[in-house]
């Protein structure tokens, strides 16, 4: 058997119940070893990889659709199709199909024997086919309850539509319809909505051919007006034709293009309004008019955008002024319609058709459209824009950063989809909220591409902020001149609130671009006039504004901050709010929390310099005295930076360090030559020699009244210490009268037995055993080192021991008490 190569589209059905375009090629028939029989193979035309191969089965049921479309199942949730270029590519595949199946190729289906019993199955196989009653008025009951009684079974579905199909059975249904309504047989007319009901869930694609040709498909939806369960019937057929109008704003010289807009319309009318809401089985079954109305669209689309004249005149009608309102009110709200088919297409598909609209002018179309003052125009014009936006932003970018070199500010399209925001008459909004949506869209840097030579978030955001920015901020400017906003009703709060939302989604997501305007014009200062509302919704946008900027812990927004004051409207609000417990009391109460928390310097000296006197009576939160201790304790550590290095010293000493980087210092300092050093030498920077002891006093004076264990404790630590070992060091300052100023252990200040200069005294700090800490004392001459204390390991005590044995005098005498 030789192959055929026809071009195809490959499609599957997803869970959603929607085909999923999986690729273009060319579909052939032949052996498959690996399968063992005749298969369908469909290689990709752009690289020729295998795209399908499935195994032509004996019992899988075929169907043909619309003679370019081959639909089948493979598994119980897998289903396929191929949709050919050509109706001969088609013919000639069906044909092989029918030729391994053993089939007639002049039926659009083989037979499927699923799911029933052998009884069933012996029995509808004794007898060649369905016989249905005569189409008479007087048996549609006996035929509604065949149909009725075969819709569960497979089978029986298969050879009921066989039945229908061949004896041309449904327009003798609609013969008898048109006499039920003559004579308002209301039976017969019930018995006839429930037959075409339930012929529609034989889910057929032959059947559905003749029920929706020109000649049936209004008898059709007139038999489905007949609902037993709804009173009066639905007037479907009257909408149709006198109140829903088929306009061709631009001639269809294409017949077929023609009739395939009519049938889709009305089909989809039949599935959105006139069939009942299927249930989860009914849903099932309904899906080959899913598919019908699927590749009816994508058909309508393809040939629409084939035709160059068509979209050229529709291009040219939408931009020349002479075109009248209502003609370009037609235009445009063809022009949705046809962008909201596109929404069916595949994203390959989809990508095509708006390049193909993008060649034809739609941007410099829709910009045209905008500055326009028909409402319902500009509406139908946004709804396009937004389906531009959302399948290429940088398309949308890269054109009106090319317009803005050759027009005014005024005439941009973002400044005119920003306008349309600012001047929306729905008291709602609906309108602005959408077009806010649009303009979040292109200002953000997630979206947008770079490259090596060029980065597109660099050159959109400078043109946004040169030419944009200040048409998006002027209702904010004008309303924000005096202490509270000039208008305050609630459309105008709202418009301010959704201008807030997209300014904040600026500080969050762009960098220098929004710091430089907020600074440059002071935005923070206006935007926080509207605290002062009635409107909560907008107040709390504002101080969600202020929020974002001082989460980034920018030192530039923190200085502007500082120097404009602009704390003073939140503290003024949070007073004025009083004890209530609401929202705002919490969004403000969290600001200063995270304030305190991350320990932002600036802003807290700021905060308890000029409004602590207005805070300090809050006491049902901790926030506002933990803010006034950070101020304090930074205070202390500007004024004496002394006891800010005390700190440092004992806060990097207080945890024991290595044990080998301990031993080598230790080493190191014992090892020395004592000529290095005279006595009572400091072990201080030269400049600190200088400084008297009254300099010292102060800051060591006020480190030890912060110090809150009595010195009967420190004994007893001490005292511990000397016993184990283990405890952790304590210390204790002490000072003399003249020059010399000694930092000692407790341990030896303390009167313990034996001589302070002997090696083997306790109390030494030259010292060491088993059950004492290895104690280092510095002595300085009008200076101050910190002294550290560790205990020993057990494992270095017998070196430390031997190391005792070689301690020179002269360094005992250093170490010795004063």
């Amino acid at each position: 058997m030789t192959d055929t190569r026809r071009r195809v589209k490959v499609y599957t059905l997803n869970e959603d119940r929607q085909w999923d375009d999986r690729g273009t090629g060319h579909v052939s028939s032949g052996y498959v070893e690996r399968l063992k029989g005749m298969s369908l193979l469909v290689r990709a035309e752009s690289d020729g990889s295998l795209l399908l191969e499935s195994k032509i089965n004996p019992n899988t049921a075929y169907q043909k659709q619309q003679d370019t479309l081959i639909v089948w199942s493979e598994a119980e949730n897998y289903d396929l199709a191929l949709s050919f270029q050509e109706k001969a590519g088609c013919d000639e595949i069906w044909e092989k199909i029918c030729q391994v199946q053993g089939k007639d190729p002049s039926v659009d289906i083989t037979q499927d024997l699923v799911d029933e019993s052998e009884e069933e199955r012996f029995d509808d196989m004794s007898s060649p086919g369905l016989e249905l009653p005569s189409c008479e008025l007087n048996r549609l009951e006996e035929i509604a309850e065949l149909v009725a009684s075969s819709l569960p079974s497979p089978l029986r579905r298969e050879k009921l539509a066989l039945a229908l199909e061949n004896e041309g059975y449904i327009k003798k249904l609609l013969e008898i319809f048109h006499v039920c309504e003559d004579l308002e047989n209301l039976e017969g007319l019930h018995h006839l909505y429930e037959i075409i009901k339930g012929i529609f869930l034989l889910n057929r694609t032959a059947l559905f051919e003749v029920m929706f040709s020109e000649e049936c498909i209004m008898d059709i939806i007139g038999c489905l007006e007949y609902d037993p369960s709804l009173s009066p019937s639905r007037k479907h057929r009257e909408f149709l034709t006198k109140t829903a109008k088929f306009k061709e704003v631009i001639p269809i010289s294409d017949p077929e293009l023609k009739q395939k807009i009519h049938q889709t319309y009305r089909v989809q009318y039949i599935q959105d309004m006139v069939l009942p809401t299927p249930s989860v089985f009914e849903e099932n079954m309904l899906s080959t008019l899913h598919s019908f109305i699927f590749f009816n669209k994508v058909e309508i689309v393809g040939m629409l955008q084939e035709d160059e004249k068509f979209l050229t005149e529709l291009f040219a009608q939408l931009t020349d002024e002479a075109t009248d309102e209502e003609k370009r009110q037609e235009l445009v709200n063809f022009l949705k319609e046809f962008c909201a088919f596109s929404q069916t297409l595949q994203p390959q598909n989809r990508d095509a058709f708006f390049k193909t609209l993008s060649n034809m002018g739609i941007l410099p179309a829709l910009e045209v459209i905008l500055g326009m003052d028909d409402a319902q125009v500009r509406s139908a014009a946004t709804d396009i824009f937004s389906y531009l936006v959302e399948y290429n932003p940088s398309m949308v970018r890269e054109f009106v950063m090319q317009e803005a070199q050759q027009n005014d500010d005024d005439i941009l399209l973002i400044n005119l989809i920003i306008e349309h925001m600012i001047c929306d008459t729905d008291p709602e909004l609906g309108g602005a909220v959408q077009l806010m949506g649009l303009l979040r869209t292109l200002v953000d840097p997630e979206n947008m591409l770079a490259t090596a030579n060029k980065t597109e978030k660099t050159e959109f955001l400078g043109f946004f902020y040169k030419h944009c920015m200040h048409v998006l901020t002027a209702p904010l400017l004008a309303n924000t001149t005096e202490e509270k906003p000039s208008k305050d009703d609630f459309q105008t709060a709202q418009l301010l609130a959704l201008i807030l939302e997209l300014l904040t989604f600026c500080v969050e997501h762009h960098t220098y671009h929004i710091k430089n305007y907020i600074i440059n014009k002071d935005i923070l200062r206006r935007v926080l006039v509207l605290m002062a509302s009635k409107h909560a919704f907008l107040a709390l946008c504002a101080l969600r504004f202020k929020r974002k900027i001082i989460g980034l812990k920018d030192e530039f927004y923190n200085r502007y901050i500082m120097k404009s004051f602009l704390f003073e409207p939140v503290v003024k609000a949070f007073l004025n709010n009083g004890s209530r417990y609401n929202l705002m009391n919490s969004a403000i109460i969290e600001m200063f929390e995270f304030i305190r928390v991350e320990d932002i310097k600036s802003l807290t000296a700021h905060v308890i310099e000029n409004y602590w006197k207005a805070l300090e009576d809050v006491d049902y939160v901790q926030t506002f005295k933990g803010l006034k201790l950070r101020f304090e304790q930074q205070r202390e550590r500007q004024d004496n930076p002394k006891l800010d290095s005390m700190r440092s010293i004992l806060r990097n000493h207080r945890y024991r360090r290595d044990a080998r980087t301990l031993e080598d210092e230790e080493e190191m300092w014992f090892n020395s030559d004592e000529d290095d050093m005279e006595d009572g030498e400091a072990v201080v920077p030269p400049s600190d020699k200088t400084k008297n002891d009254e300099d010292i006093m102060d800051p060591i004076s006020k480190f030890m009244e912060r110090k809150k264990l009595k010195e009967s404790e420190e004994k007893e630590v001490l005292l511990k210490t000397n016993l184990t070992g283990r405890q952790s060091p304590s210390f204790k300052l002490s000072f003399s009268s003249g020059t010399k100023t000694n930092l000692t252990s407790q341990s030896s200040a303390s009167n313990l037995s034996g001589s302070p200069g002997s090696p083997g005294s306790p109390g030494s700090p030259g010292s060491v055993s088993k059950s004492t800490s290895q104690i280092a004392a510095i002595t300085t001459k009008g200076g101050l080192v910190g002294l550290v204390d560790y205990p020993d390991d057990d494992e270095e005590d017998d070196e430390d021991e031997d190391k005792e044995e070689t301690i020179p005098l002269s360094k005992k005498a250093k170490l010795e008490s004063s």
